[in-house]
């Protein structure tokens, strides 16, 4: 009998621990990517001066992301009043619901509501509501393209609050959508207040009090489906590797109907001006792979000592144009760039520098910087011109193909490595001392097979 309740003890045990540990563990949805492992958006409100029942702050986002920026429609940040604050103005932004102000005489707050919902003001605003870093629209660049405009600020002004360090509670449950989910924001931490430097870096102020909330990325989060696939080809192989079948979805699935149309269809424009225009609902040209964006890689020329590839991204996507995208490659030749042509290039180093076989590409600013929608427009395309490593290049068993793709921050669906683009089985390995090129052996071997065809024929 004691043996019995000992085992149950045990087993109990067992289950109080497993469940702990279970509690404990980080959330499958957490964020993390080894490409930017400390990639984030920090929310920062500092309060500049107090009021009779509350505060005046400036709240910023920074996008500390290398790769990943917010696209309009722009961003939407949310949170949950810890009190009965109210907003009574804002500068640079507004909330999208006032919600029920029926309590107040006379002056009017501009929001009531508990858990508000902030949004950025467009370009053209007038200057009396403005603030610096405003009236973007909400979109966010990375600072690796446009520092300038890596950051989006408002000015708040809030009621029935505390009027002092001790008294201000902090805003609670963080959301923020650019614009969709996917991005998961932690609790507020108050942090050294920040430092305000004049022109001439003589004077410093500082704000009254800082609090800072961090949110991080999840691309399971923000869409249950990939959003772009990766195609390959070859000068030495005929066969063209498309993106696998139903890399973002199938076409015969019931349901999202209407969600593709044939490039050729009579309702083309019927369909693109249809009901999901103006909810942000993609409409994709029907493919095999169902994805917004394919990016293309071909392995082009072979030279004595540098090979050539074109990068071609196309939009399948008839009712959206991607401002300010952008590519992340990952290839262990990417230390050997020589040359681009069309792209901005900057190579990631997320690791010090010990590893750099990851870039980052982007439009030429006027140029290619905008990927128009679906259509004969709707594509952008480079070369790269790289030098050899005679200790690792070779052009077997898929090496010249990149481990992985990104679009605008999202990981692309790779085709499976057993079905690269081979060398034919009678190529010599390319590992051997690079000074005879890949050309020079198509041409011995054709005049070989001619060779062995007159002989042939002399035979008979």
């Amino acid at each position: 009998m004691a043996v019995g309740r000992s085992s149950r003890s045990v087993a109990c045990c067992a289950v109080l621990l497993a469940a702990a540990l279970l509690l404990s563990a980080p959330s499958a949805t957490e964020a993390y990517d080894s490409l930017d492992p400390n990639g984030n958006i920090t929310i920062k409100w500092d309060v500049m001066q107090w009021t009779p029942d509350g505060y005046v702050a400036v709240v910023t986002m920074f996008n500390f992301q290398q790769f990943r920026h917010i696209q309009a429609p722009g961003w939407q940040l949310g949170w949950t009043w810890a009190k009965k604050e109210v907003i009574w103005s804002m500068v640079g932004a507004q909330t999208t619901e006032q919600g029920d102000c029926s309590k107040f005489k006379g002056n009017t707050p501009h929001c009531c509501k508990k858990d508000p919902t902030i949004v950025d003001l467009l370009p053209g605003t007038p200057y009396n509501m403005q603030i610096a870093n405003c009236c973007k629209a909400g979109v966010i660049n990375t600072f690796n393209q446009d520092p300038s405009n890596a950051a989006s600020s408002f000015q708040i002004s809030v009621g029935l609050a505390g009027t002092t360090n001790k008294t201000v509670k902090l805003p609670k449950n963080f959301t923020l959508k650019a614009p969709g989910p996917g991005y998961t924001c932690g609790r507020a931490m108050i942090v050294r207040p920040t430092k305000f430097f004049t022109n001439d870096g003589r004077r410093a102020t500082q704000a009254l009090m800082t609090w800072n909330v961090t949110c991080t990325y999840s691309q399971f989060l923000s869409q249950k489906t990939p959003t772009c696939c990766v195609s390959l080809s070859s000068f030495y192989n005929d066969t063209i590797v498309n993106c696998p079948t139903c890399s973002c979805g199938c076409q015969n699935n019931g349901t999202s109907p209407g969600s593709c149309v044939n490039e050729n269809s009579p309702y083309l424009q019927s369909a693109i001006d249809g009901p999901g225009k103006w909810t942000g609902q993609p409409l994709v040209q029907c493919t095999s792979h169902m994805c917004p964006i394919r990016i293309h890689w071909h392995v082009k020329l072979n030279y004595k000592e540098y090979w050539r590839v074109k990068v071609t991204i196309t939009n399948f996507n008839y009712r959206m144009n991607y401002t300010q995208w952008n590519l992340v490659i990952q290839h262990p030749n990417f230390d050997n760039i020589t040359q681009l042509f069309s792209f901005n290039y900057k190579p990631l180093t997320p690791y010090g520098g010990r590893i750099n076989d990851t870039a980052m590409f982007w439009g030429v600013k006027f140029y290619n910087d905008l990927l128009m929608q679906a259509g004969p427009l709707g594509n952008a395309q480079s070369e790269l011109l790289l030098r050899k490593d005679s200790m690792t290049f070779t052009f077997d068993k898929g090496w010249a193909f990149p481990r992985r793709v990104y679009f605008n921050g999202d990981n692309c669906v790779m085709p499976p490595p057993d079905a690269y683009p081979w060398l034919p089985n009678a190529s010599p390995l390319t590992k051997q001392p690079l000074t005879l090129s890949l050309l020079a052996f198509w041409i011995s071997k054709d005049v070989v097979t001619l060779r062995k065809a007159d002989t042939s024929l002399v035979n008979d």
